[in-house]
């Protein structure tokens, strides 16, 4: 539909692989079909479209679908100008075809059906989705398929493909419901109510959304807890909530007698509203049933009948997965944070010094890593500080951090010597007491010097190097001092290195998670740090991390981030 050259155009998205949600997507739908971006050329396609035509999707990806398959009876290239396809898809509105030809790889043309219809996907202002069918040779001497027949069909595969990718592309339930919002109002109905069951057991309505003209209007008033679900109740939304069947309904459903709350919840639904008919379907995941979703009319004319609940019953499966995909990750990400918060110290109370700590947890919940802060008072007065990263991104790798941060406290406490010879005897019992593979680690020793400056003394296993940023902005950082990382069983000797603090200073340690980027160098996220710590040394030292954490942290991290600031004081 635009040049049939693979490079890519700035704004543009890279043309998606076969294991992405999009083609996933595709895959449900049980004919050819493939999706366009703005320009025209391929992003995504199913194997069926193969199977029919015979291009692979390399084939496919990035060519410009109307030069490379759009072909006349005689298998000659059909000018743009005489293309329905192309003119629907600038115009940004659906379109059919009962008969059209399309080039399969051999050279042979095929006759088909065709359905293009805008197509809402994250990442990309706007794309198309094509859904064709082939028709047999005696379909073609036959007079065409009415439109009216075609495109109901493969509209609702469409809708089934954009609802399966939107749904399944977000981790959070409130996205998920608002996506699930717009997907089904006003195509299928002017108001939707979704039910859900929380994890008490208890229902809440958690959404009531009215489409008035294009705007879509949130009836707040509506919306809130509901009457526990009853058990035997023939009503249809009790028995949806159970997940028994799905079910049409109107107002004169909840005219009678109500046999439970719910039934007076939904009367007063439907006398709010002004819904005549109503479609009411069970949301289920794999496990359980979630809620239920109902459809309603009000200004659209006609009614439900029996033959829309296959679709309606369809998307509320769809719906059930992605929010209990949705659930279930909030959830292991509230065990992550809570794991973390209790497995990260408080921070002690050190005169003359501010001390302020960070940790960002993945943003992928499965991902409780292995990086982790500490600081204590060690027997001689002095404060130890250490930053470390256990490898890994699971429970164990946290198991592990707690195993290592927990042996570190008790040889520094009991040791009283040089912070590379503490690492030495912890590298050792790592060897022989944990199930730890390999950690990065950075201890130091804080103490007190002459005329109210401050020492640092410190050894450095395999970490990324200290940052030390004068109250000037000038920033260095701390190279020497380096040695081998915990856990590979060379016995290498270790080094201590000193430096004092400037007046007003601030010592940063960190994990890589702050610096490492895809695509980038190690040295890129070195460089960058450094330059925005140096920016922010003016900062009060909360605000300096915060803001640290905001510019520096690459936006395509996968890894959690630990981070430990001291700023020493002023001048006396």
């Amino acid at each position: 539909m635009a040049g049939s050259e693979r490079s890519e155009t700035p704004g543009t998205r890279r043309p998606e692989g076969p294991a992405t949600p999009l083609t996933e997507a595709l895959e449900a739908i049980r004919t050819g079909a493939y999706v366009v971006d703005e320009q025209g050329r391929v992003i995504a396609t199913n194997s069926r479209t193969e199977k029919l035509l015979g291009w692979s999707p390399e084939d496919l990806f990035g060519h410009d679908a109307h030069d490379l398959l759009h072909r006349d009876a005689h298998g000659q290239p059909l000018p743009r100008t005489q293309c329905r396809m192309r003119q629907a898809f600038h115009a940004g509105r659906p379109a059919a075809a009962e008969l059209d030809h399309f080039a399969r790889r051999d050279g042979s043309v095929v006759p088909i059906s065709w359905l293009i219809t805008p197509f809402d996907l994250a990442g990309l202002e706007r794309s198309t989705l094509v859904v064709f069918h082939p028709r047999h040779v005696e379909e073609t001497d036959a007079p065409p398929e009415p439109a009216a027949t075609l495109l109901p069909e493969l509209e609702r595969l469409a809708l089934l493909a954009a609802t399966t990718t939107q749904l399944t592309s977000t981790l959070d339930v409130d996205e998920a419901l608002r996506r699930l919002v717009a997907l089904v109002v006003p195509r299928l109905a002017d108001w939707v109510v979704v039910d859900l069951i929380t994890e008490r057991d208890e229902v809440w309505r958690t959404v009531v959304v009215e489409a008035d003209g294009v705007s879509l209007v949130r009836h707040d008033e509506l919306q809130g807890p509901m009457p526990p679900i009853p058990e035997e109740s023939p009503m249809p939304l009790s028995r949806a909530l159970r997940g028994v069947a799905s079910t049409l309904a109107g107002p004169q459903t909840y005219q009678g007698a109500p046999d439970s709350g719910i039934a007076v919840e939904q009367r007063r639904l439907f006398d709010a509203t002004g819904i005549h008919s109503a479609a009411i379907a069970p949301i289920r995941s794999t496990r359980a049933v979630l809620g239920a979703l109902t459809l309603g009319r009000a200004a659209q004319p006609g009614d439900y009948n029996p033959a829309d609940l296959p679709l309606i019953e369809d998307i509320a499966r769809r719906a059930g997965l992605a929010l209990d995909n949705a659930r279930l990750y909030q959830r292991q990400r509230k065990v992550a944070e809570t794991m973390q918060n209790h497995l990260l110290p408080q921070m002690p109370r050190v005169p003359g010094l501010q001390m302020t700590v960070r940790y960002l947890p993945a943003p992928d919940a499965s991902q409780v890593g292995g990086d982790w802060y500490d600081a204590f008072s060690l027997s001689d007065g002095s404060t130890a500080l250490a930053v470390g990263d256990v490898v890994g991104h699971d429970l164990e790798a946290a198991a592990g951090m707690a195993q290592v941060r927990n042996m570190l406290r008790a040889y520094a406490w009991a040791l009283q010597e040089p912070p590379s010879r503490i690492v030495d005897r912890l590298d050792e019992a790592v060897m022989h007491i944990t199930d730890v593979a390999m950690a990065t680690l950075i201890l130091a020793k804080v103490e007190e010097a002459d005329e109210g400056r401050w020492k640092l003394t410190w050894t450095n296993a395999g970490h990324p190097p200290p940052l030390l940023i004068s109250h000037d902005g000038l920033a260095e950082y701390l190279t020497d001092g380096h040695g081998i990382l915990l856990g590979t069983g060379a016995r290498r000797p270790r080094a201590d290195a000193t430096a004092l603090l400037p007046p007003g200073s601030t010592l940063l340690l960190y994990t890589d998670g702050l610096i490492e980027e895809p695509g980038h160098t190690l040295d890129e996220g070195l460089h960058r740090l450094r330059q925005h710590a140096a920016a922010l040394a003016h900062r009060p030292l909360a605000s300096f991390t915060d803001q640290l954490l905001r510019r520096v942290r690459p936006a395509a991290n996968d890894d959690d981030v630990a981070l430990l600031a001291l700023r020493a004081p002023t001048r006396r």
